[in-house]
């Protein structure tokens, strides 16, 4: 069974995949060197802020006595990352020190002092119509995100057609979909994985397609990043007139919109956009950024499935794994079973990730249970993937699904236990 795994890379890692040169500039901005260092680990940021005031270097020995001896790892973690931002310079003569990279130094210093403005401010209410209340704008960047997915696997399925060029969709398709001659797209392994990663992971992982491709579009990767940057600063909910954007931030808001990063408005003037929570949290870790929303699957020891969803999207990702029975106006019933799972397998969902999905969007009924999802699913799931995987390398003699025993030849004896081993 093919064990394929999309690395969703947050913000910083594309920031810092940034050249020198764009690094230096994106730091001309004292709003972006704020950004970043919210962004930074914990002990990251008390090392810059340690430092802030410091002109001189700082040797590695005198920074290794900051923190105790059972914190070296995390040290070395902030240590790496400030490098790599180029926050940190590290200068080797006699001995490693590090010195605060002084364009960064500089605005920072000014921007906690002095604090600053956006480059554009609110609309007066009087001037913006009724604006969408912040439940109403979740549900927006919800819908919008939803659209986007669906026109993404399958362009058929979509209520409406993104504003994106069709060249730009392939480059989103291009890890997610595969076609033989003559045959229409579909999924491919990494396809399906994506499907089932959590909605902040799939936003990131849509976001570094788009950044890395900007520069076949005309787009300067660093400008991109710093307005994508700017925008977390803006308020979600508040309007902000599009016409205080450059041509080009224009274009970007478009796409922005289709994301569920921001919502258009129109009014007999002028026109503006709001940002959502997507936007906001732009410059927040990944890890901190996936905050648990709200389930809605209700797995039953029975292996049924009842997801409270009015969703086409989450319809079509329970489809990958399960058999969908029927499907009410607010309410779909599956069942996993042995096929719905081979079939999974097959196309290179592990039984870790169906687990994974399954427990972060549990009914809020189920949720606080532990666990969540029953044990014997959770162990059957495990249980087929262990013979898909030996059936695959020829190596199964025998199974009894129901009892959950196989027997294996002796020769894939030792790959099977790594292969359990990985699934716990």
């Amino acid at each position: 069974m093919p064990q394929v795994k999309i690395i969703a890379k947050n913000f910083m890692d594309m920031v810092a995949s940034l050249t020198a040169r764009d690094l230096d500039n994106l730091y001309q901005n004292p709003f972006i060197c704020e950004a970043i260092l919210r962004s930074l680990p914990p002990l990251a940021k008390k090392y810059v802020l340690q430092m802030l005031y410091i002109e001189g270097s700082v040797l590695a020995k005198s920074m290794e006595e900051w923190v105790l001896a059972d914190g070296f790892t995390k040290h070395r973690v902030a240590i790496d990352r400030l490098v790599q931002l180029r926050i940190f310079s590290e200068e080797k003569k006699k001995e490693t020190s590090y010195r605060l990279n002084p364009t960064f130094q500089t605005n920072l210093q000014k921007h906690l002092i002095y604090g600053g403005a956006l480059p554009r401010e609110p609309m007066p209410s009087n001037v913006t119509v009724r604006l969408p209340t912040l439940e109403e704008l979740e549900a927006y960047a919800l819908g919008q995100w939803e659209c986007f997915l669906l026109q993404l696997i399958s362009s058929a399925q979509a209520e409406k057609p993104t504003n994106f060029s069709s060249s730009m969709m392939k480059v989103f398709q291009r890890g997610l979909l595969t076609q033989r001659d003559k045959e229409s797209p579909r999924l491919s392994e990494s396809g399906f994985q994506f499907l089932l990663m959590d909605t902040s992971a799939q936003l990131w992982y849509i976001i570094r397609e788009y950044i890395s491709n900007s520069q076949e579009r005309g787009v300067n990767q660093a400008d991109l990043i710093s307005f994508l940057l700017e925008l977390s600063f803006h308020v979600a909910g508040e309007a902000y007139n599009v016409n205080t954007l450059s041509e080009l931030q224009k274009n970007m808001i478009k796409d922005f919109a289709d994301l569920g990063l921001v919502k258009l408005q129109q009014g007999r003037k002028d026109s503006w956009f709001i940002p959502t929570k997507l936007a906001t949290s732009l410059s927040i870790s990944l890890t901190d950024s996936s905050s648990r929303k709200e389930g809605f699957v209700v797995v039953e020891t029975n292996f049924r499935i009842y997801a409270y969803s009015t969703s086409k999207l989450h319809c079509e990702i329970l489809r990958l794994f399960s058999r969908i029975e029927y499907q009410l106006p607010n309410l779909i019933v599956g069942a996993i079973t042995k096929e719905s799972l081979y079939n999974a397998f097959d196309n290179g969902i592990a039984a870790d990730q169906i687990i994974a999905f399954l427990q972060q969007n549990a009914h809020p009924r189920v949720a606080e249970r532990i666990p969540s999802v029953p044990e014997n699913v959770c162990d059957q799931d495990v249980f087929e993937a262990a013979c898909d995987y030996a059936r695959d390398r020829n190596g199964l003699l025998w199974e009894d699904s129901k009892k959950m025993r196989l027997a294996v030849k002796a020769e894939t004896h030792t790959h099977m236990r790594e292969f359990l081993r990985g699934q716990s």
